[in-house]
């Protein structure tokens, strides 16, 4: 599998981290019930199709990005920065 980064052009996927989904927000605090925390940590989802990833770009640039990539197929039909995605939402 090749990812392309948008700082360095398609680079073999030896070259990624992997660290999950995307789309997991961190609840806020030390208040969070215990229950939510579990929830965050230990419980995701088993997505059939398009999937949001987070990859790090570690023997390259050390960024990280956001990898839309098809569970079935593998094929990737987006990569962004993970920081250029954080600007947009805030």
């Amino acid at each position: 599998m090749r990812i392309t980064c948008p700082h360095c052009g398609a680079r073999d996927v030896q070259e990624f981290n992997y660290l999950g989904a995307a789309d997991p927000k961190r609840p806020e605090g030390m208040a969070a019930p215990d229950a939510q925390m579990f929830e965050y940590v230990y419980l995701r989802d088993n997505p059939r199709g398009d999937h949001n990833e987070l990859w790090y770009h570690a023997a390259g640039c050390r960024a990280w990005l956001i990898v839309t990539r098809n569970t079935l197929t593998h094929s990737i039909s987006s990569v962004r920065t993970a920081k250029s995605t954080r600007g947009a939402a805030a």
